[in-house]
């Protein structure tokens, strides 16, 4: 039987948290000791890399807050082209014998080079993003992403005026049907009658699904041809041409795990982002990085849902305000999920 913790509620707000520069860790080779005492949090990225403005940006958030706090030595290492397994397996092996804990891999890609290294560092702890790996050193760091992308599907159907939206994911795989289930199924209790245009970029994230602003782009585009007029990408890097895409048609995009309204990248489009479905990364890797340094390291799985914040939507455009019925019908959607009274589709 899995073994699971009780749920930290040290989660803290990506939009609030500042990303400033890291320092990034070196190779080694493997054995199960560290070759030094505990340094602090190391993240490993998933495809796309710092500088998505959305995923790994949020996870760099959590580090960087960590580093402040703490005053700890942190690394940050960015994923190669066409990497195995066993090169994912080193580059966590190297992060722990370098003495970083904990060490957390970002993305479910490294769910078996993680639980290789674990086994191989006992006396480290491990944490993976959007996945569930077994291990007595290892968190698992799950998010209901169906629950925000509800939230953001009630936001398009009140915000749209075509009564035709959109949904753009990155890799069709079950993670990201999470995110098009709950828009939907948002989108239809907001609004019946409205229809939604869903389209997946690649099969797998080896053909690019997640970093290729260009594709995201060009499915916007046909989206828009269709009378779109309201845009949700769940898809990384990629999510970016979706936002500029929303942005040169005059129609309005709805970002992903970070306020992608904030960040400075997008900041040409940022008058066309309405809002952004949140989900905590940044949080949950602070919040592990606290529980090691509090010599209360958090295992298991670890669920962060709208009950503790871990997932939500942003505000920040002041033009979310001012669409007719649109914060009073979020509001009540947040607080009818939290209670029970929706039940947020998966799949």
């Amino acid at each position: 039987m899995r073994r699971i913790s009780k749920l930290t509620r040290v989660a803290v707000g990506v939009a609030s948290l500042g990303l400033v520069a890291t320092a990034c860790g070196g190779t080694s080779s493997d054995s199960g000791d560290s070759d030094s005492s505990d340094k602090g949090v190391a993240i490993a990225y998933d495809v796309g890399g710092k500088g998505d403005q959305s995923f790994n940006d949020a996870a760099f958030a959590g580090l960087t807050k960590a580093k402040d706090e703490f005053g700890y030595k942190t690394a940050d290492i960015e994923p190669t082209e066409g990497e195995t397994n066993a090169d994912k397996e080193q580059r966590l092996a190297s992060l722990a014998k370098q003495g970083y804990n904990p060490v957390i891999g970002v993305g479910f890609a490294y769910g078996p080079a993680l639980k290789a290294a674990a086994a191989k560092y006992p006396k480290t702890t491990f944490g993976i993003v959007d996945s569930v790996v077994e291990g007595k050193n290892v968190a698992s760091l799950v998010f209901a992403e169906e629950q925000a992308s509800y939230l953001a599907g009630v936001a398009a159907a009140k915000a749209t005026k075509s009564d035709v939206v959109g949904f753009v994911g990155g890799v069709d795989i079950p993670l990201i049907h999470k995110f098009e289930a709950g828009y939907k199924q948002g989108v239809a209790d907001a609004k019946p009658g409205v229809k939604v245009l869903s389209q997946y970029l690649t099969q797998t994230a080896e053909e690019g699904g997640f970093s290729s602003p260009d594709k995201g782009k060009a499915a916007a585009e046909g989206q828009i041809e269709k009378k779109a007029d309201v845009l949700y990408a769940a898809a990384g890097l990629s999510g970016q041409g979706v936002i500029e895409a929303a942005a040169k048609a005059k129609v309005w995009a709805i970002g992903v795990d970070s306020d992608q309204y904030k960040q400075a990248a997008l900041a040409p489009y940022k008058n066309y982002i309405l809002t952004s479905a949140l989900k905590d990364v940044g949080g949950a890797v602070f919040a592990l990085a606290k529980s090691v340094k509090d010599d209360k390291p958090l295992n298991g799985t670890q669920t962060f849902d709208l009950k503790v914040n871990g997932v939500g939507l942003s505000e920040s455009n002041p033009e979310f305000a001012k669409v007719a019925g649109l914060q009073d019908a979020v509001n009540k959607a947040k607080q009818e999920i939290i209670d029970g009274k929706i039940k947020v589709n998966t799949e």
